[in-house]
């Protein structure tokens, strides 16, 4: 496994390997590695000849400076885990090296309702700084296929229109979530909830599965409420409970969408934020 800490050192190796005709599947994470970012990578390795692997922790893409400060950098120990998987190139680069000074960190993209709901409407800014670290890190690794987690489904769906907009020739490939035995959803942050937190976690899971189990028995609005009082009995601060066109991210007023549905969550526990959905339909 090579790892590469320059745009140009990347460029030129991953060039060799392009002109040996290999095709290159790349997985763009933040670091603090867990079995969720190696299913990307597996999946990476089963439909590609080289996977690349970036370790960056983006400052754009953080409304709150505190959160950006206390997030993990773990690059030795995500370097194991990579290795794990056989892993083939690492891309750690510097803030300066993504954004060299003079270079414009602005993208003439409409993600529309896309990008202000959910997840942007609590957290202003967040959608298009991913989107301009995304782009850039594209430039830079220019892969055939990336390869993004479900978890985070709307930054997926954020990325779709990014690519269909720029018209990049590359494959998006949306892998399913890996969660822990008890439910939860795989995430970095799941590292920062206390032990006595930790054991109330899992039923943000149980929420969504009850939500899918009772779709055809409950109206929509039935559905949000019940799941937020969930939440909050069990001790949770919910930010919201949405049933959603799995395309647009709009309200569905009906469980019956061409486009399928999708339920997504977004609460606090204590003082950690997580988000999680399920496909409903």
């Amino acid at each position: 496994m090579k790892t590469f800490d320059t745009v140009q050192g990347l460029k030129a190796h991953l060039e060799i390997e392009r002109k040996a005709g290999k095709k290159i599947g790349f997985v763009p994470t933040m670091g603090a590695l867990h079995n969720g970012h190696l299913s990307l990578i597996k999946k990476a390795k089963q439909e590609c000849d080289v996977s690349v692997c970036s370790i960056f922790v983006n400052p754009t893409q953080f409304d709150d400076k505190s959160d950006l400060e206390k997030y993990p950098r773990t690059l030795e120990a995500d370097s194991k885990l990579l290795k794990t998987e056989s892993n083939d190139v690492i891309f750690a680069p510097t803030v300066k090296e993504v954004y060299p000074q003079g270079m414009s960190k602005g993208l003439d993209l409409k993600f529309g309702y896309l990008a202000n709901c959910l997840e942007g409407a609590s957290r202003p800014g967040h959608f298009d700084g991913m989107a301009q670290v995304v782009s850039r890190l594209l430039d830079i690794v220019e892969p055939d296929a990336l390869y993004m987690g479900q978890k985070d489904y709307q930054q997926f769906a954020i990325v779709q229109s990014m690519i269909a907009q720029q018209r990049r020739p590359i494959d998006l490939v949306r892998c399913a979530i890996i969660r822990e035995e008890d439910g939860l959803a795989m995430s970095s942050r799941n590292r920062r909830i206390p032990a006595e937190d930790r054991l109330r976690a899992p039923m943000i899971y149980r929420v969504l599965e009850g939500i899918k189990r009772n779709r055809m028995g409950l109206t929509v609005p039935e559905l949000r409420y019940w799941g937020l009082s969930s939440l909050e009995m069990t001790g949770f601060k919910p930010i919201y409970v949405e049933i959603v066109n799995a395309k647009t991210l709009a309200p569905v007023s009906h469980l019956e969408d061409p486009d399928g549905v999708v339920a997504l969550v977004a609460t606090w526990l204590g003082e950690v934020r997580l988000i999680d959905n399920m496909i409903i339909s």
